[in-house]
C-alpha cells in the first residue's frame, strides 16, 4: 500500500540539482529543465478552522479552463513540481487538468490527528472526517483556483483511494466523477487488517506502525533479522508485540488487539453502508492478486448497483497486484501477461472515464463491469456482475488426494495433519523480507506454491488434467468438512492452477537461480484466504470449538474471472497456518488472541473429511 504511493509521490519530487564542476575545464551544466507544471502549495481551511497542506499543479501553458483530479493521502505530497510528466499520467495531461494533491489531516504538514478511522456520520452536522475533509476541500477549490471549469475529479490506489470512495458519501456539487482503486470499507471483513476475523500480522507491524509512528515520515517497523517470519515467531504473542514494541505509540495496532471480534468498533466504521443513491459516476478498479487491499472496491460498486438508475457506477479489474495498473503491467510475478495492461487499462479505460465525465467529450461507458481475464488475457465487458450464464459446480477432495467432480461415496476416510503453532506455514518463501522495502511483498500472492506444497502440515488435492478449458467467472468458496482435535483453530484454503510440466522450453543455460522459478509445473494460486475457527457460528460472539467434532467451514474465496486451460490440472491446498500475514491461532480457545499467553499455543491435529469441496461458478 505504502510503497505505490511513495513511487508516486516521488515521480513529483525535483532531481537534485548537479553539483558544481571541480575541475575548470569541465563545461558547465545544462540550464535545469523546465517543468511541465507549475507548482503552488496552499493551507485548505476545514469548517473546524485545521488546515490541510495541499499542492497544487497546473500545467503549464495551459489555454481555456480545466477541470481538478484531486488526490488526498496520509503518504506525503510532492513538493516541488515534476521534471517531466510522469508516465502513468501522460494520457491523462493530454486531455488538461489541473492536479491537486492533499496530505489528509494529522499527516506530513496537515494539522490535525491522524487516527486511521474511516468513519462517516452524514447525518451529524457537527461531525469532521475524512469525507467532510473532501468536501470542505473541494468547495475551497472551485473557489479560489482560478481558470477551471467546476468540475472536480477524485482519484487514488489503496488509501488515497479510500479517501476518493468516502467523498461519494456526502458528494459535493461539484465532484463529477471518482475512481475508488483497491479502496477498502471494513478493517475486520477483509483487506489491510483481517480476513474474516484474522489479523494481518505483517501488515500492523509495518503499515500501521509505519502511519502512526511520526506525523512527518513512514517509518520501518525495527525487525532484527533479514527473516520476519524469524523475527515474529521470536517475538511470540501478540502481547508481547504490543508491549515490547508499540508502547502505547501506535493507538490503532493496539485497539485492533483490544478489539478481537466484529463489534461496534469496527462496524461504525464502515463507512460504506452510509451510501445512497448513486449520483456520482465511479470507476471502481481492484487487482485479483491485490494482496492487500481485494475486496472492498467490489463491495462499493455492490452497494452503489443497489440503487444505480443512471448507470453511474462501473467495476473493472484485472490480473494485477495492489496498485500495478497504475504502471508498467506486463508480468504479475512470474507470470507473463504478455503485454503492458496497465497502460491498456489507464488509456483506455480510465482517461475515457474521466475525459467523458470531466471534459464531456467521447463516450459514456456501456459496461458494467469490464474485467481482463486471467488465464486469457482476453478483455471481457459484462452487462452484470457477476455475469448470468454461470453454473454453480462442486470440485470435491478426495482422501486419495485427487480432485474430482464426482462426489465421494459415503464413509470415504479423512485426511489429517497435525499443525504446530511453533513452526507455522510461511505465506511466502523464506526469507521473508519485510513489506515496503522490496518487491517481494507485491507479487507474493501470485508465488509458486511448490515451497510447501509437501510440509506435511499441508495437505494438497490435485486433479487429472483438464480435457478442455474451464472458465469460473464470479464468486468462488470452500465448503470444508473438517475437525481439529483442539478448541479453536484457523484453515487456509488455496485454489491453485498447475501448469504443465512442458509449459514453456527451459533454456540450459539460463542464470543460477533460474531453474527453480521456471514456468514448468508452476503452481499459480489463484484464490487463497482464511478462516477463522471461533468465528464460525458468530463474528461477534466467538465460541469454542468441540474437539473432534467434524464442522462445516465456508471459506469465501472472493470474485474471480479465470480461465484454466485445457492440459493445466487444478489444486487445493490447505493448511492451518498463513504466517506472518496471518497471526497465529493458539489452537486452544482463549477470549481474546490478541491477549493471549505463551503456553495457550498448542499443537492440534487437524481433519479434512469427505464432502470437503470448491464451488466454482463455471461459464458454460
Amino acid at each position: 500500500m505504502r510503497k505505490l504511493a511513495i513511487l508516486l509521490a516521488a515521480t513529483t519530487a525535483l532531481l537534485p540539482l548537479s553539483l558544481t564542476a571541480a575541475r575548470p575545464q569541465t563545461p558547465p551544466p545544462a540550464p535545469a529543465q523546465q517543468s511541465p507544471f507549475i507548482f503552488e502549495k496552499v493551507m485548505v481551511p476545514m469548517r473546524d478552522g485545521a488546515k490541510m497542506e495541499t499542492v497544487i499543479l497546473r500545467p503549464r501553458g495551459a489555454t481555456g479552463p480545466l477541470p481538478i483530479l484531486f488526490q488526498r493521502t496520509p503518504y506525503g505530497i510532492p513538493q516541488a513540481a515534476p521534471p517531466t510528466i510522469p508516465g502513468s499520467w501522460k494520457s491523462l495531461v493530454d486531455d488538461g487538468y489541473v492536479f491537486v494533491f492533499q496530505s489528509m489531516r494529522g499527516r506530513f504538514g496537515s494539522d490535525g490527528v491522524f487516527t486511521l478511522s474511516t468513519a462517516a456520520h452524514p447525518t451529524n452536522p457537527k461531525a469532521v472526517d475524512e469525507a467532510t475533509d473532501a468536501y470542505d476541500s473541494i468547495d475551497w477549490l472551485v473557489k479560489h483556483v482560478p481558470d477551471t471549469n467546476g468540475k472536480v475529479g477524485m482519484w487514488g490506489v489503496s488509501y488515497p483511494g479510500f479517501a476518493a470512495a468516502v467523498a461519494l458519501v456526502h458528494p459535493h456539487h461539484a465532484l463529477k466523477a471518482v475512481s475508488p482503486q483497491a479502496a477498502w470499507i471494513d478493517y475486520w471483513q477483509n483487506d489491510d487488517l483481517h480476513r474474516n476475523g484474522a489479523l494481518r500480522l505483517s501488515y500492523v507491524a509495518d503499515w500501521v506502525y509505519s502511519l502512526q509512528q511520526t506525523k512527518e515520515s513512514l517509518e520501518d517497523f525495527p525487525y532484527d533479522s533479514v527473516d520476519t517470519y524469524e523475527s515474529l515467531l521470536k517475538i511470540g504473542t501478540l502481547e508481547g508485540l504490543d508491549k515490547g514494541y508499540f508502547k502505547g505509540k501506535i493507538p490503532m495496532a493496539t485497539a485492533l488487539l483490544d478489539h478481537p471480534n466484529h463489534e461496534s468498533f469496527y462496524t461504525d466504521q464502515n463507512w460504506q453502508k452510509a451510501l445512497g443513491k448513486t449520483t456520482v459516476p465511479t470507476l471502481n478498479v481492484a487487482g485479483f492478486w491485490d494482496q492487500e487491499d481485494p475486496w472492498g472496491s467490489w463491495q462499493i460498486y455492490a452497494k452503489q448497483q443497489q440503487n444505480d438508475p443512471d448507470h453511474l457506477s462501473v467495476m473493472v479489474a484485472g490480473p494485477w497486484a495492489h496498485g500495478t495498473w497504475q504502471g508498467k503491467m506486463d508480468m504479475l510475478g512470474h507470470i507473463p501477461l504478455g503485454r503492458d495492461t496497465g497502460a491498456e487499462f489507464r488509456e483506455q479505460i480510465q482517461t475515457p472515464f474521466f475525459r467523458y465525465w470531466l471534459h464531456g467529450t467521447g463516450a459514456k461507458p456501456d459496461y458494467h463491469a469490464r474485467i481482463l481475464q486471467s488465464g486469457s488475457n482476453v478483455w471481457k465487458s459484462y452487462a452484470n456482475w457477476p455475469p448470468k450464464g454461470t453454473t454453480a459446480t462442486s470440485l470435491y477432495l478426495r482422501a486419495d488426494g485427487s480432485l474430482s467432480f464426482e462426489a465421494p461415496p459415503a464413509g470415504e476416510a479423512c485426511r489429517d495433519y497435525v499443525s504446530d503453532p511453533a513452526n507455522p506455514v510461511p505465506n511466502r518463501e523464506r526469507p521473508i523480507s519485510p513489506t515496503y522495502p522490496r518487491p517481494e511483498w507485491r507479487w507474493w500472492e501470485s508465488a509458486d506454491q511448490r515451497f510447501v506444497d509437501h510440509r506435511p502440515d499441508v495437505l494438497s488435492y490435485t486433479s487429472a488434467p483438464l480435457p478442455a478449458d474451464l472458465t469460473v467467472t464470479g464468486a468462488l468458496a470452500a465448503q470444508l468438512q473438517a475437525s481439529t482435535s483442539g478448541t479453536d483453530s484457523d484453515f487456509v484454503v488455496k485454489l491453485i492452477d498447475v501448469l504443465p510440466e512442458d509449459y514453456a522450453k527451459f533454456e540450459g543455460n539460463a542464470p543460477l537461480g533460474a531453474y527453480p522459478r521456471q514456468l514448468n509445473g508452476y503452481q499459480w494460486p489463484i484464490a487463497m484466504d482464511v478462516r477463522r475457527g471461533r468465528f464460525l457460528a458468530s463474528d461477534t460472539k466467538p465460541q469454542e470449538l468441540v474437539p473432534g467434532k467434524v464442522t462445516t467451514w465456508d471459506v469465501p474465496l472472493r470474485d474471480h474471472d479465470h480461465v484454466f486451460q485445457k492440459g493445466h490440472r487444478i489444486m487445493v491446498q490447505i493448511q492451518s497456518s498463513w504466517f506472518p500475514v496471518i497471526d497465529r491461532n493458539p489452537q486452544s480457545f482463549v477470549p481474546n488472541i490478541g491477549r493471549a499467553k505463551p503456553g495457550d499455543f498448542v499443537k492440534a491435529t487437524q481433519k479434512v473429511c469427505a464432502g470437503s469441496k470448491i464451488e466454482l461458478p463455471v461459464m458454460r
